[in-house]
């Protein structure tokens, strides 16, 4: 029996890996992986498919991506050849079969397996594959991967400085089966491997659980994550590592790369930097501008415009992508109306000006006549209605693009959850753009947010006024939104229990609702799907947004 050690130092990369960049995810690994072997590790533990980054999607049904996987793997391996003693734990797909002329079988029926291979002395000593595949909210795994239990894959235990670590990978740590086999393979230590997208409340949940496993199997747990912005889905960091009493010993700080070293003792006592947990505001703020600054900087975007309206949400917006981007990234339009209102004007300049954005006024008066004469035969002897306030809304959208188009800033839209769950919202108007910020805000966090924000810095960001006025999309005189909408907290209500907690809608009048209100709000939900449909994709923080989470059809009969 080896000598057990007084301790074992092991590193968690939190890196942010960029989908399809292999040979540029593969490098940033071996990088860290060096640093941490500088600084005394002998165990570095990388996140789930850290090779590809996370979700990799149909790019697993390409064979050359498959084979690239492969090739980088073994690059990996070579990289760390000169640096004995050190083992490194990569997340990476593998594919189980042969890789050869793809014109001679099915891409869906090949198989593969979402895989954690253990690295040193220059190739790869052992693979263990996830057992636990989920298919539930954004996750799609089956699709891609089959169990490992399923294709002879067992419980994979290495030793490091005379300690037994045992590797799982996110989904089977939620789980008794995985753990248990691995304890009983010998692990005296569990190494969890993740790429867990972020919703709000998810970090707590995520080490509830881990130190439920922990307190099951009697072991040290260690957890690596993912962080940064992969299209609407955001990794929050925040890697941790449990005693075997499920107590918080070590964490990385959330939304950043971070270099995680644990001290893993004998006794399977924890030793390491203690971040503080975020709340929940700046676990918002956090998902908010890191997915706006990968969302542009991983596409190669040279920057952003918004539609500054002098409203709420476009003051939020443009707040994220100066923190996301900087100001000299960021430009703002102010497009009025006939119908803008004087504070309007003033607010935007004001808030343009406090955070030192580009800013310029483009009036659309003369175009919205200009639709309006053009139009004036077809529209004779009829009212003026929704038609009218939507070309307002249209000619924004098309001056935007516009601008978009000759600069290559990418227009970010600022509709907000509660508008896009209802259709208040104009396709090809407000909704016209590249990325759809705060989609998954409803509009009572957009409040929220907006006065954290201002508390954060020595001055606000964001104009008082804009915070404490009625809201109103200022499209014909003395408008204001509530005249559309119910209130914007027994929405945002109705919403979160019909859409994120699938209450139906007997369940909501039961918990106090006004049935009117409730028949208001789950109706323009249904009869607006088609909108959402052409929506941008944005940013999921939310444990169910407007997109991958939810798929109903447009065309439905059913009625609850």
């Amino acid at each position: 029996m080896p000598v057990t050690a007084a301790s074992l130092t092991v590193a968690l990369i939190q890196f942010n890996a960029a989908v399809g960049d292999l040979a540029g995810n593969a490098l940033r690994i071996v990088e860290l992986a060096r640093q941490a072997h500088a600084r005394g590790a002998a165990l570095v533990i990388a996140p789930e498919l850290s090779l590809t980054g996370y979700p990799p999607e149909d790019l697993l049904l390409r064979p050359a991506f498959m084979r690239a996987c492969e090739e980088q793997l073994a690059a990996c391996a070579a990289a760390l050849v000169d640096l004995p003693g050190l083992q490194l734990v990569v997340g990476h797909p593998r594919s189980l079969d042969p890789l050869g002329d793809v014109r001679t079988r099915s891409l869906e029926v090949q198989r593969r397996v979402n895989a954690a291979s253990v690295l040193s002395g220059g190739r790869v000593m052992a693979t263990y594959a996830k057992r636990e595949l989920p298919n539930y909210q954004v996750f799609d795994e089956r699709r891609y991967f089959v169990s490992g239990r399923d294709v002879g894959f067992g419980p994979v235990v290495i030793e490091a400085q005379g300690l037994r670590v045992g590797i799982l990978i996110c989904e089977d740590a939620w789980f008794e089966e995985p753990a248990a086999a691995t304890k009983a393979a010998g692990a005296q230590v569990l190494a969890v491997i993740n790429a867990s997208p972020f919703h709000l409340g998810k970090a707590e949940e995520r080490e509830q659980r881990m130190a439920e496993r922990a307190r099951a199997t009697g072991l040290p747990l260690l957890y690596a994550h993912l962080v940064g912005g992969q299209d609407e889905v955001v990794f929050d960091g925040g890697s941790f590592a449990l005693d075997a009493s499920g107590a918080v010993r070590a964490r990385a700080a959330s939304f950043t790369e971070e270099l995680l070293l644990v001290d893993v003792k004998a006794d399977g006592s924890i030793e390491g930097p203690l971040a503080p947990a975020p709340t929940r505001q700046a676990q918002a703020w956090g998902a908010l501008v890191t997915g706006v600054r990968d969302y542009l900087g991983k596409n190669g975007f040279p920057g952003a415009i918004i539609g500054l309206s002098g409203g709420i949400d476009s003051a939020l917006v443009l707040a994220i992508a100066v923190d996301a981007l900087g100001a000299d990234k960021v430009r703002a339009v102010m497009m009025p109306s006939p119908y803008t209102a004087d504070i309007s004007w003033i607010d935007a300049r004001d808030m343009a000006a406090r955070l030192g954005v580009q800013y310029d006024e483009i009036t659309i008066t003369p175009m919205f006549e200009a639709f309006k004469a053009g139009l004036a035969a077809d529209f004779a002897g009829l009212p003026e209605d929704a038609t009218e306030e939507n070309i307002q809304a249209r000619v924004r959208g098309t001056l935007l693009m516009a601008l978009s188009n000759k600069s290559g800033r990418i227009v970010l839209t600022t509709g907000n959850k509660s508008e896009m769950a209802t259709g208040y919202c104009t396709l090809y108007g407000d909704m016209a753009g590249g990325f759809a910020v705060i989609k998954d805000v409803a509009k009572t966090l957009v409040y929220e947010l907006a006065a954290w924000r201002n508390a954060q810095g020595a001055a606000p960001v964001i104009p008082e006024r804009i915070i404490t006025r009625a809201p109103s999309a200022e499209l014909r005189p003395d408008q204001t939104d509530q005249e559309s909408l119910p209130p914007y907290e027994v929405l945002d209500a109705i919403l979160a229990r019909y859409m994120e907690q699938d209450q139906g809608a007997e369940e909501i009048v039961a918990a106090g609702f006004a049935p009117a209100d409730v028949e208001r709000v789950t109706r323009l939900i249904r009869v607006n799907e088609y909108k959402r449909r052409q929506s941008p994709v944005g940013i999921r923080i939310t444990h169910r947004a407007f997109g991958r989470d939810w798929r109903y059809p447009i065309t439905s009969k059913f009625r609850a």
